[in-house]
């Protein structure tokens, strides 16, 4: 499990403990109800420009004929206007009252009026620092990985595109949370730092970068209990580059592979019954039944035992009360850092009772692991959710994919 995913887990925990919320860094801005016409003679352009600034704006132009249109995250929104774009983050934070908005601006052309306490920035942005893998898959699609000038840490990164870039020092290491270096940050100067929130200053960047003057987006991915809604964060990054119709073709496809494989998936005659996780320091974490993970395996035509759950987020079970439900379960995934049956075993002697355990179906999602503890699962995984789907099937019902190879999971021996 890469670091910054424990990070948000230990986030959502203490989150969950604590009766209120503290209020959001932005808040929602109103859009002017005036939008400039186009006239007569104004040129129509074709594409977003990628590159550069405008030398000659011209109002009633609509710069952005590419548009993304958000159809399965519930995260996030866009709206469009000729030289400018409304960004709207709907849950900054687990529990957020309020929203943030960022106003991106065709460069070269007027800030609009009366978003005075809205984040507005200059688009195409040229340079970014990103405090969570889950961005990086995203940055080949949208041609931008020489955009990316700093990273919370460069251990865990796994997308080769950008771990290239690493290995040739191109990218230089901030720290994360609470801990970002705010000194190597303002030397980078990049246009935009990307992060996610949990909404208290003792967890989060975003509070010590903003004061430092720093213009920070908050990316709330992590939240969003669609797989295919988390994989539509690309076009939220794209809207910053400008690279909407790039996100849209590769949207597209991600949905197309992974509805035919859902579609596939309901063909099966038998649900088995899935165990997910093992517990930590004496709490097995549970995924909620309206959680990612839970749509991944209802879409792969498994049966969650937590199914029933009306809760996307993490639920705090015993060990008892986890075996009484699953110790019969069809199969086990999803074991954090166990590397086979006999360490699994030895880690608590009660696992071998469960019934997966004893008939050899265990599966762990840490093939593509590096040495230093980052796991692609949780950063291409999430860009791509169709390969995890293609992974599930293969496991719960192989005779359906007799050709798929793993790309995450293995067999635990």
């Amino acid at each position: 499990m890469n670091k910054k995913v424990f990070t948000i887990l230990l986030i959502l925990l203490l989150l969950a403990a604590c009766s209120g919320q503290p209020e959001t860094q932005t808040a929602a801005t109103a859009v002017p109800t005036t939008i400039a016409q186009p006239t007569a003679t104004a040129p129509a352009l074709t594409a977003n420009l990628t590159d550069g600034c405008l030398e000659n704006y011209q109002e009633g132009v609509d710069y952005f004929p590419e548009k993304a249109e958000v159809t399965h995250s519930d995260g996030f929104t866009i709206e469009y206007f000729d030289s400018y774009k409304i960004v709207t983050v709907k849950s900054p934070y687990p529990g957020a009252a309020e929203v943030a908005t960022y106003v991106l601006v065709q460069c070269g052309a007027p800030t609009p009026a009366g978003f005075e306490d809205a984040v507005t920035i200059e688009v195409p942005i040229n340079s970014l620092v990103a405090m969570s893998t889950t961005y990086l898959p995203h940055l080949p699609t949208l041609n931008a990985v020489d955009s990316l000038v700093g990273l919370d840490s460069l251990a865990f990164a796994s997308t080769p595109e950008i771990r290239a870039r690493l290995d040739a020092g191109q990218v230089a290491e901030v720290g994360f949370g609470a801990q970002v270096n705010v000194e190597q940050v303002l030397d980078l100067d990049p246009d935009v730092v990307m992060t996610y929130s949990s909404g208290s200053a003792d967890f989060d960047a975003q509070p010590k970068l903003e004061e430092a003057g720093i213009t920070v987006v908050v990316n709330s991915d992590y939240l969003d209990a669609n797989p295919l809604g988390q994989a539509e964060w690309v076009k939220f990054l794209a809207a910053f580059y400008n690279q909407e119709a790039v996100a849209n073709t590769w949207f597209d496809g991600v949905v197309g592979e992974y509805e035919e494989l859902a579609e596939l998936a309901a063909t099966a005659v038998t649900q088995p019954t899935v165990l997910l996780n093992t517990p930590y320091e004496g709490t097995w974490y549970m995924a909620g039944g309206q959680s990612n993970i839970a749509q991944l395996l209802s879409d792969a035509g498994a049966a969650y035992l937590w199914a029933d759950d009306p809760s996307d987020t993490t639920l705090f079970l015993d060990f008892e009360t986890v075996f009484d439900k699953a110790q019969a379960a069809d199969y086990w995934i999803n074991l954090g850092f166990v590397a086979s049956l006999a360490d699994l075993a030895a880690t608590d002697s009660r696992f071998a009772e469960f019934a997966a355990f004893q008939n050899g179906r265990v599966y762990n999602n840490d093939t593509r692991t590096n040495a230093n503890g980052g796991n692609d699962y949780y950063e291409g995984g999430a860009a791509n959710p169709q390969w995890v789907l293609a992974d599930l099937i293969k496991i719960f019902h192989p005779e359906l994919l007799p050709e798929h190879e793993f790309v995450y999971y293995r067999l635990l021996e």
